[in-house]
C-alpha cells in the first residue's frame, strides 16, 4: 500500500515536471484514495489544480495540507503562489508572514528575509500605512524574527545586486531609516485619527466644550501611542545625525507636553502626571541650558516658572529668548518692555554702566499692547502688560488683564498638576491694586477679599498692606490705616517709592485724625526727600497739597499758608486736580471779598482734570442750577457719575445694577433733568439709584413716585408716594401726587377726597383745583358709562364749579379750566333732564357771561346770542350752546403749542357735530356740520399724526363727502392700525356704500383687535342682514348686547329684531312672556341712555304689553307721544304724524287692557281724527279699522252697545280687504250681540259668525266662538257644525290652524259640561299622544286625571312634562298641580308637596291658583296631623 502511494506521488511529481498537470492531478487523487491524510499528495494536488486553473480546488488542497501539518513550509509556499496569482492580498500576507516565521524557526535567514521583503513590498503596494508599519517593525531589534535576520551578512555597497535581499540586509544593519519611516507613519495616522474623533464628538448632543474634547481625544490616543518608543530609539540610535536628533527631541517634548496637559488631576492619574511633569521640566531645562532654539521648550520653561516678580524670571534667560527668537511676539514684547523699563538687552554689557534711557520717539506701550493681542496664552505677557497698565494708571484694563492672567494660572496649574502660588499671588495683588484705585470705593469689597487671602499667606506683603491701607482710608478708618502704613515703614522695603508713599499716607491719616502738627512734620520730611529726586511731580504735588490741607485744618490763621502750599502743589504739577478744588474753596469761602469767578474757574479746571473731584462738581452744579443752566447741570452730574464708576461699559452706558452711589446728589440732578424732559424711564432709574444711598429721603421718594405716575406705572407710583408721605407727613405735594395717581387709576372718589383734603388747608392751590376739576370730570365719564346718570350729573356740575373756582383763583390757568368747563357742559347736554336745576342755573349764570361778553366771540350764525340765563325750558340745548361758546372762547385764548391748539379745534368740531345732529333747524344743521369739518381740518393741519382727528373728519363727512370720509379713515388707520373703532367706522362706510365684502372684512378686523367692541358686532349683523342671513344677524346683535362695553344701537336693533321674530314665528295670541324678557332688558337700558328716542319708547311700550306690564307700557307710549308731538310741531313732517297716530292707537289698546275705557276711547278718537275718512293706503285702512274696532270695544265695555255695534260694522266695512282684522271684528260683533242677551241678538250673532266662517273658513276665532255658543246653549249640532271641518283635517293641518289648541279645550269643556268626564279625558289623552312635548296639554291631562282621583297617574304625566323643554310659564304652573297630586297621594309626601307649593308661590306670586294650591296643601297637612 505504501509502495503504491509512493509510486503515485512519484508519478505526480514527474507529470508536474513534464507539465502534464491532468496526469499529475489523477495520480495525486489516486494516492489520496489509498491514503486520505497524505500531506504530499494534497500539496501535489494543489499544484496540479493551480496549473489547470481550478483555483478553488487548489486552495482546498493546500488548506487540507496545512491542516494536516501546519509546520511544514511546502503547503504554505504553494498557497502563497495561489494567493499571489488570485490577488488575494490578505491571505497572501498571512502566508508570507507564516513562511517567514517557519524559515526563522528553521534558521534559514535568507528565505526568512525573502518572505519579509515580499511582505514589506506587498504592504507598500497594497495596504494601509499602519499595516506597513506593522511589517516594517519585523526587521527591528524588538521583533521575533530579528535574531535570525541579524545573522545575515552586511550588504556589499560595491555590488548591491549580488544579493536578492539587499534591502533587508540594509534595514537589519542600519535600522534608522526604518525608524524614521515608522515615525512618519504613526504621526500621520494619529493626526488623522485625532481630527476625525474631534469632528465626530463635536457633533454629538450635549457635547462638552471643544477644549475638553481635545483633551479627551489626546489622552485616549497618546496613552497607547507608539511614537514615544520610536522617538527614544531614534534618539539613542548611533547613526542619528544631530539635526534629526534635535527634531526628534522636539517632537518627543511636544508629545509629552500634550499628554501631560491632557491627563486629569484625579487620583488615578496623579502619579503619571507628576512623573511626566518632571520629565517635561527636565527636557525644557536641558534645552534652555544648551540654548537649543526650540520655541516650545523655551515657552514652557518661561511660562511654568513660579516667580513673585518679573525680575525673578531671570533677565539673562529672557535675553537669550529674545536673541534666539527675535521675530516671535513674546520676544518683541520683551524687547519693548526692556527698553521701556531701561533694562539692558545685551547680556555682555557692563553691569555697572547705566542702562540707556528709553527712546522718546518710540511708543513702547503701543508695541507691548499690540504684541499682547497675539499672546492670549502667555502668563509672562499678562504680567508684563498688567505692570505696564499699572504704571499708566489704566486700572480698568489692568483688571481685565489680571483676571485673564488668573484664568491662565488656573489652567496652567491644571495642565502641570502643580501650583503656581507665587504667580497667582502676584496676579491677585495686581488685581487688588486695580480694584482699590478704580472708582473707589466701588470695588473695595472685592479687593478686600483678595487682599485678605494674600495677607493670610504672606502677612508682610508690602503691596498688599499698602492697598489694604488705601481701602481703610476710603472707609475713613484712619487709625487702622495708620497702623498698616506704619507697619510697612517698619518692614523697611527695598523700594524707596513704597517707603515714601507709606510715610505720606501715614501723615495723611494723622491729618484726618486731627494730629495736625505731627502730620505737618511728617509731610515736610516726605517732601524734603521727594524734592531731592528727579521727576515724581505727581507725588510732590500730592504731598504739597496734603500739607496745605493740613494747615487749612489748623484754622483761619493758617489759611494763607495753606493757600501757598496749594499754589506750590500746582507748580509741581499743573494737572493735579485737588489743588484746584482747594483753591476754589479758598476763593469762594475764605478770601475777602470772595471771588466767585476765580473760584468757578478753579472748580471747572479741577473737574476737567478729574471727574472724581466731587466737591468741585457739586459746587459747579449748584452754580449752574442757580443760573437755570440745566443742560450744564446734567453734564456735570453725569460726568460725576461716570467718575465714580456708576455706568457700565458698552455702546449705551447704563447704571450698574449693584452699584451703590457715593454722590446721590448727582443722580437726583439727573432725575430732575430727565423728569423735565419727560424721559420718565431714565428719571425712574436715576431716583432709584439715588435712593440706594438714602432709602428714607422723602424728596427722592416723591420725585420717584411722580416719575412712576407719568410713566403709567401707577401701582409703583402709589407705593413710592405713600412712603414719601410717611417720611414727611407735612408735605402736601405727596398727597397731591397720590390723588393724581388715584385719578389715573380710576379711583376718582379717593382722588377727589385727597384733593379736597389739601384744599381744606390750601384753598387757593391752583394745581390742586385743576386736578380736582379733572377728577370730577373723569368721575362723571365713568358714572355715565355705567348708567348712573344722576351721579354723573352731579359730578359734571361739580367739575364746572371747581373750574370756576380755579378761574377766580388764577387767570393763568384759563385754558385748562375752560377745557374742563366746556367738556362738562358738553356731557351735560346729553342728559334728557337736569335733576339739580337750581345749581345748573347758577353755574350757567356764571359761565355764560364769561364766554359771551368778549369781542372775539364766534358761531353767531349757529348759536343764538345772547344765551338765556332765565329760560330753562330746554336746558340740554342750552348746555350744548354754552359748551360751544366755551370751546370757541378757549380758541381765542391761544395755545401754548400746536398740540393744545389742535385739541381745541377738535373739541369745537366735535361739539358742532353734536349740535348739528340735535338741532331741528335745517339751516343751522348745515352750517354746524360745515363749520365742524373746518375745525377738524384745522386740527389736522396742526397735528396730522392724530388718528382721532382723522376719524372725526371721516364721521363729519360720512354722508356729504364719501371720498374725504374714506381717505380720513384710511389715514387714521395708517397712524394706528390697531384701533377697532376706526376699523368699525370704515366698515360702516363700506356698508353704506353697499360694498358688503369690504365692510365684512373691516368688521372682522375690528373684532380681531377688540372682541369686546360692540359696534363691530353690530356692523357685522348689518352685513348679515344685507346678505339675507337674518338668523345669523339676530345672533350677532344678541352677542353685541351681552358685551361689557355695550352699544345703544345694538340694544335697539336686537330688541326690534327679537320683537319682530317672535311676532312672525308664532300665531299665538299670548306669545311666551319669557321670550320677550331679553328685549325688555335691553330696551330698558337703551331708553335710559337715549330717553328722547320716540321709536325706542314706542317699541318698549309694546314689549311691556306682551310681558304684562301694561301700566308701564302706557307710560312709555305717553312719553313717545309727547316727543312725537313736539317734533311734529317743529317740522310738520307727515312721517312723524303717522308715527304719532300709530302711538295713539297702541296706547288706546293698552288702556283697554288696563280697563281705562274712556282713556282708550279718547286716544282712538285722536287717532281717528288724524286719519282720512277713506284712507287710500293699506296702512291707513288698517289703522282706521283698528281705531273703529277698538272704539267699538271701548263703547261696548262702557255699556254703549248701539255705538259699539255701529263702530264694529264700520270697521268691517273698512277692513273688507283685510280678512284677519275683519275676522276679529266679526267675533267681537258677535260677542257684543250675544251680550245683549235677546234671542234675536243671539241668533244675529250666530248668523254673523256663520257668514264669517263661510267667507273665511280659516277664521279659527269665529269657529271657536260658534262652538262656545253651542256649548252654552247645549246645541250639539252647532258644536259639531262649528268643529266638524277642522276636526276632519289631517293632524298637521289642524295643529297649524289651531296654534293655541282651542279646539281641544272646547271639546274638553263640552264633554265636561255634559258630565262625560271619560270622554273629556279621552280628548286630553289624544292631545298628549299627538304632541307629547307640549306642557299645556300635559297639564290639562294631569288636571283631568287628578279630578278622577288618579293622583299617581297625574304625577306620572307631570313627571314626563318635567323632561320636556316647554313653556317656562306652563312648567311653573305645573308646580302647584304637582303639589296637590303629591298631597293626595297616601305615601307621606306632605313635606315635598308643601315645598313645591311654596316654590310655585315664590315663582308666580301673582297666580291665584298657586296660592290656592298652597292653602290646600297646608290644610290637608293640618287635618292629617
Amino acid at each position: 500500500m505504501a509502495a503504491f502511494v509512493k509510486g503515485k506521488l512519484k508519478s505526480a511529481r514527474e507529470a508536474i515536471a513534464k507539465q502534464e498537470f491532468v496526469k499529475a492531478r489523477d495520480a495525486a487523487l489516486n494516492a489520496l484514495e489509498y491514503e486520505s491524510e497524505n500531506y504530499n499528495a494534497y500539496v501535489l494536488l494543489g499544484v496540479a489544480y493551480l496549473k489547470l486553473g481550478d483555483l478553488e480546488k487548489s486552495e482546498q488542497a493546500y488548506r487540507k495540507a496545512i491542516e494536516l501539518d501546519p509546520g511544514l513550509a511546502l503547503a504554505w509556499q504553494g498557497a502563497s503562489q495561489l494567493y499571489e496569482k488570485t490577488r488575494n492580498w490578505a491571505e497572501y500576507a498571512k502566508a508570507l508572514d507564516k513562511l517567514a516565521h517557519l524559515h526563522a524557526t528553521a534558521g534559514d535567514a535568507v528565505k526568512c528575509a525573502e518572505n519579509v521583503q515580499k511582505l514589506i513590498q506587498l504592504r507598500r503596494d497594497d495596504g494601509d500605512r499602519l499595516q506597513l508599519a506593522e511589517v516594517l517593525s519585523l526587521v527591528l531589534p524588538g521583533s521575533d524574527l530579528y535574531p535570525v535576520l541579524s545573522t545575515l551578512p552586511a550588504p556589499d555597497p560595491t555590488n548591491p545586486t549580488s544579493s536578492t535581499i539587499d534591502p533587508i540586509q540594509e534595514a537589519v544593519h542600519n535600522s534608522l531609516p526604518v525608524l524614521e519611516e515608522l515615525m512618519s507613519i504613526y504621526e500621520q495616522a494619529e493626526d488623522a485619527l485625532e481630527n476625525s474623533e474631534i469632528s465626530k464628538r463635536r457633533m454629538r448632543l450635549g457635547a462638552p466644550p471643544l477644549e475638553q474634547i481635545r483633551r479627551d481625544v489626546a489622552l485616549e490616543i497618546l496613552t497607547s501611542s507608539q511614537l514615544p518608543r520610536l522617538y527614544n530609539e531614534i534618539l539613542i540610535h548611533p547613526n542619528t545625525p544631530d539635526d534629526l536628533r534635535r527634531e526628534t527631541e522636539s517632537k518627543l517634548l511636544q508629545l509629552k507636553q500634550r499628554l501631560l496637559f491632557a491627563l486629569p488631576t484625579t487620583p488615578p492619574h496623579v502619579e503619571t502626571k507628576t512623573r511626566l511633569a518632571a520629565e517635561v521640566s527636565e527636557m525644557t531645562g536641558g534645552m534652555v541650558l544648551l540654548k537649543i532654539p526650540n520655541e516650545l521648550a523655551w515657552s514652557l520653561y518661561i511660562e511654568s516658572k513660579d516667580a513673585t516678580y518679573i525680575e525673578d524670571y531671570d533677565f539673562g534667560t529672557l535675553r537669550q529668548f529674545i536673541a534666539l527668537f527675535p521675530e516671535l511676539p513674546l520676544a518683541k514684547l520683551l524687547r519693548a518692555y526692556f527698553e521701556y523699563m531701561a533694562i539692558r538687552l545685551d547680556e555682555d554689557e557692563d553691569e555697572e554702566k547705566p542702562a540707556s534711557e528709553p527712546d522718546p520717539d518710540v511708543d513702547y506701550v503701543e508695541i507691548i499692547v499690540e504684541m499682547f493681542s497675539s499672546l492670549n496664552e502667555s502668563i509672562l505677557a499678562h504680567r508684563i502688560v498688567a505692570e505696564i497698565y499699572e504704571q499708566e494708571f489704566d486700572y480698568e484694563n489692568m483688571i481685565k488683564v489680571s483676571e485673564s492672567g488668573l484664568e491662565l494660572v488656573r489652567r496652567s496649574e491644571q495642565n502641570w498638576g502643580r501650583p503656581l502660588k507665587l504667580v497667582k499671588k502676584a496676579f491677585d495683588v495686581t488685581l487688588a491694586t486695580a480694584l482699590v484705585h478704580l472708582f473707589p470705593p466701588k470695588n473695595h469689597a472685592r479687593a478686600l477679599r483678595i487682599l485678605d487671602e494674600v495677607l493670610a499667606e504672606d502677612p508682610n506683603m508690602i503691596r498688599a498692606l499698602m492697598n489694604r491701607g488705601f481701602v481703610l482710608q476710603y472707609a475713613k478708618r484712619w487709625d487702622d490705616a495708620a497702623h498698616l502704613f506704619g507697619r510697612v515703614i517698619k518692614l523697611e522695603p527695598e523700594d524707596l517709592d513704597q517707603v515714601y508713599r507709606a510715610k505720606e499716607e501715614l501723615a495723611w491719616c494723622n491729618v484726618m485724625l486731627g494730629q495736625l502738627q505731627t502730620a505737618a512734620n511728617e509731610l515736610r520730611q516726605v517732601i524734603d526727600a521727594l524734592e531731592e529726586l528727579e521727576g515724581r511731580e505727581e507725588d510732590k504735588a500730592r504731598s504739597w497739597w496734603r500739607l496745605g490741607r493740613c494747615h487749612w485744618e489748623m484754622g483761619d490763621d493758617h489759611r494763607e499758608e495753606a493757600y501757598k502750599y496749594f499754589v506750590t502743589a500746582l507748580r509741581r504739577s499743573s494737572q493735579y486736580a485737588p489743588a484746584f478744588t482747594s483753591l476754589g474753596v479758598y476763593y469762594s469761602q475764605f478770601l475777602s471779598p470772595p471771588d466767585p469767578n476765580r473760584a468757578s474757574k478753579c472748580f471747572q479746571k479741577a473737574f476737567e482734570l478729574d471727574s472724581r473731584e466731587v466737591e468741585a462738581a457739586r459746587r459747579l452744579a449748584e452754580g449752574f442750577a442757580e443760573e437755570g443752566e440745566w443742560d450744564l447741570v446734567e453734564v456735570v452730574a453725569r460726568r460725576t457719575i461716570e467718575g465714580e464708576g456708576g455706568l457700565q461699559e458698552g455702546p449705551e452706558a447704563k447704571a450698574s445694577r449693584r452699584y451703590l452711589p457715593i454722590n446721590a446728589w448727582a443722580w437726583k440732578a439727573v432725575g430732575a433733568v430727565e423728569l423735565t424732559r419727560r424721559n420718565y424711564v431714565a428719571a425712574i432709574e436715576a431716583y432709584q439709584i439715588a435712593l440706594r444711598t438714602d432709602v428714607d429721603d422723602p424728596l427722592s421718594r416723591l420725585r420717584l413716585g411722580e416719575a412712576y405716575s407719568k410713566a403709567g406705572r401707577f401701582a409703583a407710583a402709589f407705593k413710592a408716594l405713600e412712603r414719601a408721605r410717611e417720611l414727611d407727613p407735612s408735605d402736601w405735594v405727596a398727597s397731591f401726587f397720590i390723588g393724581d395717581v388715584q385719578r389715573q387709576m380710576g379711583l376718582y372718589e379717593e382722588a377727589i377726597q385727597a384733593f379736597e383734603s389739601i384744599l381744606s388747608s390750601r384753598p387757593q392751590e391752583i394745581g390742586v383745583l385743576h386736578s380736582l376739576g379733572q377728577s370730577f370730570l373723569d368721575l362723571g365719564h365713568f358714572e355715565l358709562s355705567t348708567g348712573f346718570s344722576a351721579r354723573a350729573e352731579t359730578s359734571f356740575l361739580s367739575a364746572v364749579r371747581v373750574s370756576l373756582d380755579l378761574l377766580n383763583a388764577s387767570p393763568g390757568f384759563r385754558r385748562v379750566a375752560w377745557k374742563t368747563i366746556a367738556d362738562a357742559l358738553y356731557h351735560l347736554s346729553g342728559f334728557p333732564e337736569i335733576l339739580d336745576g337750581d345749581l345748573a342755573q347758577d353755574l350757567l349764570a356764571c359761565v355764560i357771561p364769561l364766554v359771551t361778553d368778549h369781542p372775539e366771540k364766534g358761531l353767531v350764525d349757529i348759536v343764538s346770542y345772547p344765551l338765556p340765563t332765565e329760560d330753562l325750558s330746554n336746558l340740554p340745548l342750552l348746555f350744548l350752546e354754552t359748551a360751544l361758546a366755551a370751546y370757541d372762547y378757549r380758541l381765542t385764548l391761544g395755545a401754548i403749542d400746536d398740540t393744545a391748539k389742535a385739541t381745541a379745534f377738535f373739541d369745537l368740531g366735535s361739539a358742532l357735530s353734536t349740535f348739528g345732529r340735535r338741532t331741528l333747524d335745517g339751516a343751522k344743521r348745515d352750517r354746524a356740520q360745515q363749520h365742524a369739518i373746518t375745525q377738524f381740518k384745522e386740527a389736522l393741519r396742526l397735528e396730522p399724526s392724530n388718528d382721532a382727528f382723522w376719524v372725526a373728519l371721516g364721521n363729519a363727512t360720512f354722508l356729504s363727502q364719501p371720498g374725504v370720509c374714506q381717505h380720513s379713515y384710511i389715514r387714521a388707520l395708517e397712524v394706528d392700525n390697531k384701533n377697532a373703532a376706526t376699523w368699525t367706522s370704515l366698515g360702516l362706510f363700506y356698508l353704506h356704500q353697499e360694498d358688503t365684502e369690504l365692510a365684512n372684512e373691516a368688521f372682522y378686523k375690528a373684532q380681531t383687535l377688540d372682541p369686546d367692541y360692540a359696534l363691530a358686532w353690530v356692523g357685522q349683523g348689518l352685513v348679515a342682514t344685507a346678505n339675507g342671513h337674518d338668523k345669523e344677524a339676530r345672533a350677532l346683535f344678541e352677542h353685541a348686547t351681552t358685551l361689557t362695553a355695550t352699544a345703544p344701537e345694538a340694544d335697539l336693533e336686537y330688541a326690534t329684531r327679537l320683537f319682530t321674530q317672535i311676532n312672525e314665528s308664532t300665531k299665538s295670541r299670548s306669545g311666551s312672556r319669557e321670550a320677550f324678557l331679553p328685549a325688555f332688558y335691553v330696551l330698558d337700558r337703551y331708553c335710559k341712555q337715549r330717553p328722547q328716542d320716540a321709536s325706542a319708547l314706542h317699541l318698549f311700550g309694546l314689549v311691556c304689553e306682551r310681558i304684562g306690564h301694561v301700566s308701564v307700557g302706557i307710560d312709555l307710549l305717553g312719553r313717545a307721544i309727547t316727543l312725537l308731538e313736539a317734533a311734529y310741531e317743529e317740522t310738520e313732517d307727515t312721517a312723524i304724524e303717522r308715527q304719532f297716530t300709530i302711538a295713539h292707537t297702541n296706547a288706546a289698546r293698552l288702556r283697554l287692557s288696563a280697563a281705562d275705557f274712556e282713556g282708550a276711547l279718547e286716544s282712538y278718537q285722536v287717532a281717528t281724527g288724524l286719519l282720512p275718512e277713506q284712507p287710500e293706503d293699506a296702512e291707513g285702512r288698517v289703522l282706521l279699522a283698528q281705531c273703529q274696532f277698538g272704539s267699538g270695544l271701548a263703547n261696548f265695555k262702557l255699556g254703549q252697545l248701539a255705538e259699539a255695534l255701529g263702530l264694529f260694522e264700520a270697521s268691517m266695512v273698512t277692513a273688507a280687504d283685510h280678512p284677519v282684522i275683519r275676522g276679529h271684528v266679526v267675533v267681537l260683533l258677535a260677542q257684543t250681540l250675544w251680550a245683549i242677551g235677546t234671542d234675536e241678538a243671539k241668533e244675529s250673532a250666530k248668523t254673523q259668525l256663520l257668514q264669517s266662517v263661510e267667507y273665511d273658513p280659516e277664521n279659527l276665532a269665529a269657529i271657536n266662538t260658534l262652538a262656545g255658543m253651542g256649548i252654552l246653549t247645549e246645541d250639539d249640532g252647532l258644536v259639531d257644525a262649528a268643529l266638524s271641518e277642522i276636526l276632519s283635517l289631517p293632524l298637521d293641518q289642524r295643529l297649524q290652524r289651531d296654534p293655541e289648541r282651542d279646539v281641544t279645550y272646547l271639546l274638553t269643556q263640552h264633554h265636561l259640561g255634559q258630565g262625560d268626564a271619560t270622554q273629556a279625558l279621552s280628548v286630553a289623552q289624544k292631545a298628549v299622544f299627538a304632541e307629547p312635548a307640549r306642557t299645556d296639554v300635559r297639564y290639562s291631562l294631569a288636571s283631568l286625571t287628578l279630578r278622577s282621583g288618579e293622583s299617581g297617574a297625574a304625577l306620572a304625566v307631570l313627571g314626563g312634562s318635567a323632561q320636556t323643554q316647554g313653556d317656562f310659564a306652563q312648567l311653573r304652573a305645573s308646580l302647584a298641580l304637582r303639589a296637590v297630586a303629591l298631597c293626595v297621594e297616601e305615601t307621606g309626601h306632605g313635606a315635598e308637596a308643601l315645598r313645591l307649593a311654596q316654590k310655585a308661590v315664590a315663582l308666580s306670586p301673582w297666580d291665584r291658583h298657586s296660592w290656592e294650591a298652597l292653602a290646600y296643601v297646608r290644610g290637608r297637612s293640618a287635618s292629617e296631623r
